[in-house]
């Protein structure tokens, strides 16, 4: 240490001084320098005893009231922790600095900067995509069905259903179903095919009629007359015209059929039973492997999506990355309520932090300090406040040999 080494110099000067002026001629000037010397030997012994007294025994010695730092060491430390908790970083302080601190901005601010700079942004984008590649998805996919389970045991599929159901209905969808379905029919019966299968089947039915009597006898005459072909077109013919007959808006067939329609909807979703056996089999395949391999495929094609993305933004140094940040800080700039609700609540939670937490500063010094020896506490000390006392024994050394200049001059006047 520099300082020490600056105060032992000037004692060891006095102390040469005063030896050599000993030895010299008796005149003015050795009397004046060897009352200087004397008195600055005297200054500079006095002030190292008592910078050296601070931290350990003066030579070894077990001198009375030396070594204080040491054996007032508890002492020392609970004032550190008293100044600390009361008056350098009391709860009150650093709450009325946490008002102060308008957090949301703060952040912002930080954020915009870090954001603000195309390295820091491609390696979080280079981070990002090494974090979703890594994504356990054959455990994600456990956690879905499970999820979806719980969902599907605990849901009212009767409420749901009949929610759904009523709202087909008033959009006119159960409606449509039955448009549909009745074009599809009606192309069917259209097709050359279809004509030919219906003879083929209407023969065969008749030849199976057993009558007896003149119906009988009408019925065979018919049945004569008649050949596959006349069979199906008649048949044909005649599912065609109801087919159009279902299609007219005012056929009172069509309505009765759509009626039918929906009181045989909500028959099943008002049946428990039915209901009961459905949420069993969604259960049921819900657990099933080709369930489990299709969300397993899916995951897998929506990781591989956003690792193209990120990737695709990383080299062009993260552009839309950065403009979802500033799209996401214009559209929360604008929502004033909601920025100083965040802030108060922000505020709040690290104040209530403070105060439940703010004895650990007290603790953290007392552990850090315990863990040190005598001799780490002592080296420490000397090195943050022993170069001003250093200074101290230089001092006294030179007010020492000024005084002893006066008092010489004194003496001899």
């Amino acid at each position: 240490m520099k300082s020490r080494n600056l105060a032992t110099t000037s004692l060891a000067i006095m102390a040469i001084g005063f030896l050599i002026t000993l030895f010299l001629p008796e005149n003015l000037a050795v009397i004046l320098l060897r009352g200087g010397f004397e008195a600055g030997l005297v200054g500079g012994i006095a002030d190292w005893f008592a910078v050296t007294a601070l931290f350990r025994h003066p030579l070894g010695l077990p001198i009375p009231h030396t070594s204080l730092l040491l054996k007032n060491r508890d002492k020392i430390i609970q004032s550190l922790i008293s100044a600390m908790e009361n008056e350098l970083l009391n709860k009150e302080s650093i709450e009325n600095k946490l008002r102060k601190i308008r957090i949301v901005s703060l952040g912002s601010k930080l954020l915009t900067k870090f954001f603000s700079r195309k390295k820091a942004r491609a390696e979080l984008l280079q981070q990002l995509g090494e974090f979703v590649l890594r994504l356990p998805l054959d455990k994600a996919v456990p956690y879905i069905q499970s999820a979806a389970a719980e969902y599907i045991r605990e849901a009212e599929l009767g409420i749901f259903a009949d929610k759904i159901t009523t709202k087909l209905m008033n959009d006119g969808k159960d409606v449509a179903v039955l448009d549909y379905a009745l074009a599809g029919v009606s192309t069917w019966t259209e097709r050359p095919e279809t004509k030919a299968m219906l003879g083929k089947l209407a023969s065969e039915k008749l030849s199976e009629v057993k009558l007896g009597g003149f119906k009988g006898m009408a019925f065979q005459a018919f049945v004569g007359f008649t050949d596959d072909d006349m069979l199906g077109g008649m048949l044909q013919g005649m599912l065609q015209s109801a087919i159009r007959d279902f299609r007219e808006e005012d056929s009172p067939y069509r309505e009765e059929v759509i009626r039918e329609i929906r009181v045989a909807l909500f028959q099943l979703v008002s049946d428990e039973t039915k209901l009961a056996s459905i949420k069993e089999w969604a259960l049921n395949e819900l657990q099933s492997e080709a369930v489990t391999g299709f969300l397993q495929t899916q995951l897998e094609q929506i990781r591989d999506k956003a690792v193209g993305i990120v990737e695709a933004d990383q080299t062009v140094g993260g552009r839309k990355l950065f403009g979802l940040y500033a799209m996401l800080v214009r559209r929360i700039s604008k929502e004033e309520q909601w920025i100083q609700s965040w802030e108060e609540r922000i505020r709040a939670s690290l104040i209530s932090f403070v105060e439940a937490n703010h004895f650990r500063l007290g603790l953290l010094v007392k552990e850090n300090l315990d863990s040190m020896d005598d001799a780490s506490l002592v080296n420490m000390l000397e090195d943050k406040v022993g170069k001003d006392l250093q200074w101290i024994r230089v001092n006294g050394a030179l007010c020492g040999f000024v005084v002893g200049l006066v008092l010489t001059v004194v003496q001899l006047f």
